[in-house]
């Protein structure tokens, strides 16, 4: 059942890649102690795809998160996660690593939602400097290709003349699975010092009719793949999970729990293999937001393992606490 469930995934995609395709990428020895860092809390930790509560998008105008409300998110995290991947520095965002720092998370990947915005590059790379032990790597963009907000050889380029402003900060860039075992991909594979990727079983056609092991079992495969054939680095599977609703899609709290439950069993934290929960919480306002697949997406309000108002869902009651709450 594996096989077929991955020959129908869209891994059909890659097919043009050379049949011995090696994986790419180079270690860079200014970047080594902090990736060195990452891996660590690959390792050892928990992480967790985070943006602000009070971070909304609408109509294409963000609106502010404060800090208060930013340090309310993390203590109802804390307790269970200590390590963070965001999605921007802008709006309020970059408060994040001073926030994490003083609520005792261990590593903090920083996002970056406009690479052409010199502005918020300078907001991330502040943070870098001011907590170089806490901020462990830095992710140019999410889905720039798939949403074709940017091109390869665009991002290749952004990550090169970042890297010449911060050698010693571990790049990445984040884009589904299927776009990253593309020939066009390489570039920027070669420029990067870990690979940040989204795998996610609830858009594949068979997944309504697979049991929670097989949802599991592709993102370890995928895993497994990308590692063999596009990138030789650290893995961290930044988005993967499960939405809660809508329930007449099909979504429930149980699928979230069985889900992480099953993944959490295929995937053990390893320095080279680790996934992040996805996400903190819940966010209604992406109904509404830019998606570069057509359609009407209610399940982009349901990802979260706490609802918009900090509440927690069934799946943290599953999930052993990693450190005393936060105060």
């Amino acid at each position: 059942m594996l096989t077929s469930l991955m020959m129908t995934a869209g891994l059909g995609l890659a097919a043009c890649l050379p049949a011995d395709a090696a994986p790419v990428c180079a270690v860079r020895a200014a970047a080594v102690p902090a990736l060195t860092r990452l891996q660590d809390a690959m390792a050892e930790g928990r992480f967790v795809a985070y943006q602000p509560t009070e971070l909304k998008i609408w109509d294409g105008n963000p609106v502010h998160a404060t800090e208060v409300s930013i340090r309310a998110d993390l203590k109802a995290l804390r307790p269970w996660f200590d390590g963070l991947i965001t999605y921007g520095a802008h709006s309020g965002g970059e408060k994040v690593p001073a926030v994490a720092a003083e609520l005792g998370f261990r590593a903090v990947v920083v996002g970056v939602w406009d690479p052409s915005d010199e502005a918020e590059i300078s907001r991330a790379l502040e943070a870098w400097r001011a907590y170089p032990e806490l901020v462990v790597g830095l992710s140019l963009g999410n889905e720039m290709v798939f949403g074709r907000r940017g091109t390869w050889m665009e991002q290749a380029a952004a990550i090169g003349k970042l890297r010449r402003q911060a050698p010693g900060l571990p790049l990445t860039a984040t884009e589904p699975f299927a776009e990253f075992l593309m020939p066009e991909a390489r570039p920027l594979l070669a420029e990067l010092d870990f690979l940040a990727v989204n795998i996610h079983p609830v858009f594949e056609a068979w997944f309504a009719g697979a049991p929670p092991f097989n949802w599991a079992d592709f993102v370890v495969q995928v895993t497994a793949r990308l590692a063999d054939e596009a990138f030789c680095g650290p893995v961290m599977v930044k988005e993967t999970g499960v939405p809660t609703g809508p329930a007449e899609a099909g979504f429930s709290e149980t699928m979230q729990v069985d889900f992480y439950a099953e993944l959490q069993k295929a995937l053990p934290s390893s320095r080279d293999r680790a996934f992040a929960f996805f996400s903190a919480f819940d966010a209604p306002w992406r109904v509404y937001d830019f998606n570069p697949v057509p359609g009407h997406h209610p399940e982009e309000a349901h990802w979260g393992l706490f609802t918009e108002t900090r509440i927690p869902k069934r799946v943290m009651e599953e999930l052993t606490p990693i450190s005393a709450p936060a105060r």
